[in-house]
């Protein structure tokens, strides 16, 4: 009965901003990490951010630092990435993903969302 639910992609200019969604229902959230990934066409799905739930420790692929920001909803079981200051490379499908354990890794996830779009246009 775990879901991950998506929402908030869509078609931006290059440096404009989104904010992208993950509603996880079906499992208590100590000592997890909800992680975002993104893949691209002919690329490789790539690890962009990580949280830890209990704590709000994030940690962020060395090429979206100082441009995107993972955050938890305070009583709601619902993660965010804010992405700002979008470049055109940054296009790609992103998925959310729920680890069962701590610490943030770039593997090992247990549960995926479906994946929204992001697009971004020069």
């Amino acid at each position: 009965q775990v879901r991950l639910k998506q929402s908030g992609g869509g078609k931006v200019q290059a440096g404009g901003s989104l904010r992208l969604s993950c509603e996880v229902t079906g499992i208590p959230f100590n000592n997890k990490v909800v992680g975002w990934f993104r893949q691209a066409p002919e690329k490789e799905r790539e690890f962009v951010a990580g949280i830890i739930w209990e704590t709000h420790h994030a940690e962020y692929a060395d090429s979206v630092k100082g441009r995107f920001t993972a955050t938890r909803g305070n009583d709601v079981y619902t993660a965010y990435l804010q992405v700002d200051s979008l470049k055109v490379e940054d296009t790609g499908i992103y998925f959310c993903a729920v680890r069962l354990s701590t610490p943030i890794t770039q593997r090992g996830y247990d549960y995926w969302g479906p994946g929204t779009q992001v697009t971004v246009s020069s």
